[in-house]
């Protein structure tokens, strides 16, 4: 594998992923300017490249990370198909519709495969999540929200994963406000002066009259005056909820008890290697019920001999689980497990609502008309 870009990213996140998985070796990084490839290249002690065809010839690389500057996702990843490479490409694919579909276009042509890195829905609390729903235990989901766990496509991938992603988006309906906070220091703006918040709600219908909410501020992340993490789901048998903080989520799943009156509340477990710490070995939701079995979800990467596995927090198990899904697409020929259309419409889903929001909340057509 290769890094294709010098973002943040490659340094602190993904050289650390790839070094503990193991199936992965990093063989070269590329970048457009030499003196990006050659920082990036000294740091992680590989090659370093700005051409990408003598990269891929020389190195012997198969696939590549694209970890770039926001606005270069689409340029960089078209490139990289271009070269030949298998990608997993950071959020969104394209910031254009029409830039992704020629990604998706090259590499289907090619037979090469993209995985995008969305990360939300692979965390081990929405794993366990979607590991009931695939039991059957809460019957069919009828509807699902995203109450600010998330920005865009994030929070719509965590919205669309109860609903399932094959079921197909038809149209959107949203409205897209900005509203003035009050001064108060942020996380990411070290400072108290007043802030100006934009929040983008979207209504979208799928097929099989399923409904997802999708609600998000540009504040979330950091600001002490938006707190609110949620998500849910409402389905034939139960619901499940999660809400509080990102630090401190509270989790909530439950299905009509056996009295048939009140709701019984499933138990969840995270298992460690030790009863004082060490990598999580799995999750198991034990539902209480004489006709239901418990469920299960393991570490992909918590499952070696204990004191080896990598010691990752649910974000890196997600991202990791990003670079698994590639990996294991390209080894055994088959499509990544979230794949390049589910990015690419997870990202014509959050223009739509702006588009609605600007035509004073017309419903928007999916798939979005190209320009």
């Amino acid at each position: 594998m290769a890094f294709l870009g010098s973002g943040r990213r490659a340094s602190y996140l993904y050289a650390r992923l790839v070094a503990g998985m193991g199936s992965v070796t990093l063989v070269g990084v590329w970048s457009r300017t030499a003196e990006s490839a050659r920082r990036l290249g000294e740091e992680l002690g590989v090659p370093w490249y700005t051409s990408m065809d003598r990269l891929k010839r020389e190195t012997g690389a198969v696939a590549g990370i694209v970890s770039v500057s926001y606005g270069a996702n689409g340029a960089v990843g078209r490139e990289a198909v271009e070269n030949g490479f298998h990608i997993l490409t950071e959020t969104p694919i394209a910031h254009d519709p029409s830039e992704a579909d020629e990604i998706i276009r090259i590499a289907e042509q090619a037979g090469l495969k993209v995985e995008v890195a969305e990360q939300f829905h692979r965390r081990p609390d929405e794993q366990i999540k979607l590991a009931l729903i695939e039991s059957g235990i809460f019957g069919e989901v009828h509807s699902s929200f995203n109450d600010f766990a998330g920005h865009g496509y994030h929070g719509v991938s965590v919205m669309r994963s109860y609903l399932g992603f094959n079921r197909r988006p038809l149209r959107v309906t949203g409205a897209v406000h900005d509203y003035p906070v009050a001064g108060h220091r942020g996380i990411l703006t070290p400072n108290t002066d007043p802030r100006t918040e934009t929040q983008e709600h979207g209504i979208v219908e799928f097929e099989g009259e399923r409904v997802g909410i999708f609600h998000w501020t540009s504040i979330g992340y950091d600001s002490a005056a938006r707190w609110w993490r949620g998500s849910r789901f409402y389905a034939e048998r139960g619901m499940g909820a999660t809400s509080g903080t990102y630090n401190e989520p509270r989790h909530e799943l439950t299905v009509i008890g056996p009295d048939r009156e009140s709701a019984h509340t499933m138990t969840l477990h995270r298992e460690l290697e030790r009863c004082d710490g060490g990598a999580l070995v799995r999750i198991t939701a034990y539902p209480g019920l004489a006709d239901a079995a418990p469920v299960e979800w393991r570490n992909p990467f918590g499952q070696g001999q204990a004191g080896t596995n990598p010691q990752w927090h649910d974000d890196e198990i997600g991202v990791a689980g990003c670079i698994k899904s590639l990996v294991d697409a390209i080894s055994e020929n088959r499509e990544p497990t979230y794949g390049a259309r589910q990015g690419l419409l997870d990202q014509e889903i959050i223009l739509a609502i702006r588009r609605s929001a600007a035509d004073d909340g017309a419903p928007v057509e999916l798939p979005l008309r190209r320009s």
